[in-house]
């Protein structure tokens, strides 16, 4: 099974729900690969304390001759098998994401669970990776739209990224994140999602200060702090998750 993970807009938390979904199903025993596939800035290695690998996602696009393998480092504390990207310039100029998907289409059959941590926005340049998936989940963070209009304009940004799953006739859900002021209305805006745009939302996640320090540390919130909200929810909708894949 691979998810691509998208979102709209930057600082969602896209990537940190990439980290913390791929935790708990490695955690009840899937072996899962979590792969940075934005191409042009990735962090998805931060987030597992891999920033300063030796060998990247970049590194294998570049060099045909290099096994996979060698830059999937399997993170000790979750059991997470993670492809991290480089940060490095001179790595990600030239890079082809017909490269990435030919890769992702012959790592597929190693895993039960290929998370694809895709670029913020309308993924125009990696467009070609959702060929290979069967999932995509589209991050939202509805605190960041103006209070009069949040529900149209998160409405519209579901919308444009639904557009794309349905051309590659993937299942979709959406996962609202940092949720805070909005709460009173949370299950109008759920509503409105589900009943307008005819997507289901998998769950949301509520705004926590344990979710930054996780990062810092480069283990995810569910097994960093796994009593925390944000855990709690997290590992709610991993199992939601694993009943939509495999039932």
């Amino acid at each position: 099974m691979v998810l691509i993970v998208v979102t709209g807009r930057g600082g969602a938390g896209k990537t940190t729900t990439t980290a913390n979904l791929s935790t708990h199903l490695a955690m009840k025993d899937y072996r899962v690969l979590a792969v940075d596939g934005d191409l042009y800035l990735p962090n998805l290695g931060f987030h597992f304390g891999l920033d300063t690998v030796k060998y990247t996602l970049h590194s294998v696009l570049k060099n045909p001759d290099l096994d996979p393998e060698w830059a999937i480092y399997k993170h000790p504390e979750t059991g997470v098998h993670v492809m991290p990207g480089s940060t490095n310039l001179k790595d990600v100029l030239g890079i082809s994401p017909r490269k990435l998907v030919d890769l992702l289409d012959r790592l597929k059959y190693k895993f039960g669970v290929v998370f694809v941590d895709s670029p913020t926005g309308v993924p125009f340049d990696t467009l070609p990776t959702f060929e290979v998936a069967n999932y995509q989940l589209i991050v939202v963070e509805i605190e960041r739209s103006p209070i009069y209009s949040f529900e149209m304009m998160v409405k519209n940004e579901i919308e444009k990224l639904k557009a794309i799953g349905d051309r590659y006739h993937l299942k979709i859900g959406v996962i609202l994140n940092k949720v805070r002021e909005s709460r009173d209305v949370l299950e109008d805006i759920i509503a409105a999602i589900e009943e307008d745009l005819g997507v289901p939302v998998l769950g949301w996640v509520p705004f926590d200060n344990v979710v930054p320090e996780s990062i810092n540390v480069g283990i995810p919130v569910v097994k960093y702090d796994p009593e925390s909200d944000a855990a709690v929810t997290f590992m709610e909708i991993g199992d939601v998750l694993e009943g939509w894949m495999f039932g």
